[in-house]
């Protein structure tokens, strides 16, 4: 009964992590809510966009008396915006950005309108958007439950080593495999077809998903070496907290940047508050 205790706590913990995760990465759709013609829309502005085609940016406003503008310009960069007219498709107002090189970003605005009324819908602030390229879902599914199943492996572990519990060695070469292969074989293949560079984090670069990834995994490998002939609970433990403290990282903060000057990808901020 106290395994299957561990077994819980660890799953409420990695559940809630990728929950926070998922709220709080820059890339996922920023949300914003706003009113035109008495009538009140919460929309969903995309903020990062795979694939070979353009990105439409698509608002479901079903009022026929608003019209709008797509404005955008490369980011980082001193160009003047482009304009673009939104153009409706029954409820929805629709408009593409154009595609860019992986690693690219677009800054753009939204502007709608009605007869008597103008709204900036992304405010003093444009929505910055990444694009990149396609990944293999043969490469991306793998990746993304190695890099989960990693994630509740080192929480059980971390449990079971503060109690204590005989089996948190086993569980710790478990997580150690799982980051192994999802995070550092895996991983830099996803960063490879994304962004055209399999590695850009130390010593290459600073690209902060790389890193956390170097980081966790040296953790455990430490840990894991330290518990091979002699039982350390503490290094299991720390490896467990360094690994849940990375995660509540917002995922692609400081991620790779298009250096539209040079052509390189670097790495750039991008600003949660946008």
């Amino acid at each position: 009964m106290k395994t299957t205790l561990y077994w819980i706590l660890a799953v409420i913990i990695t559940l809630a992590t990728a929950y926070y995760q998922r709220k709080t990465g820059p890339t996922r759709p920023k949300e914003v809510e706003i009113t035109l013609n008495n009538t009140h829309y919460t929309l969903k502005l995309l903020r990062t966009h795979g694939g070979e085609e353009e990105c439409e940016i698509s608002l479901e406003i079903p009022d026929t008396l608003i019209n709008g503008k797509l404005v955008y310009k490369l980011y980082p960069s001193n160009d003047e915006w482009t304009e673009v007219d939104l153009v409706r498709d029954s409820t929805l107002l629709k408009a593409n950005l154009p595609l860019q090189p992986p690693a690219g970003k677009l800054a753009y605005h939204i502007r709608l309108a009605s007869k008597y009324e103008r709204v900036d819908v992304t405010g003093d602030e444009p929505v910055i958007i990444r694009f990149k390229g396609g990944v293999p879902r043969l490469i991306m599914g793998p990746h993304i439950i190695l890099m989960f199943i990693a994630m509740l492996l080192s929480n059980l572990a971390g449990l079971l080593a503060l109690a204590s519990h005989k089996r948190y060695i086993y569980y710790g070469k478990l997580t150690l495999i799982a980051l192994l292969i999802g995070g550092m074989i895996l991983g830099p293949l996803v960063q490879f077809h994304a962004f055209g560079k399999a590695w850009t984090g130390i010593p290459l670069g600073w690209d902060l998903t790389d890193n956390k990834t170097l980081i966790s995994f040296v953790f455990w490998l430490v840990a894991v070496a330290m518990n091979w002939k002699k039982n350390r609970p503490g290094y299991t433990i720390l490896a467990a907290v360094v690994l849940l403290l990375i995660y509540t990282i917002p995922h692609s903060m400081y991620g790779s940047e298009l250096d539209y000057s040079t052509g390189e990808v670097t790495q750039g901020f991008i600003n949660l508050i946008r």
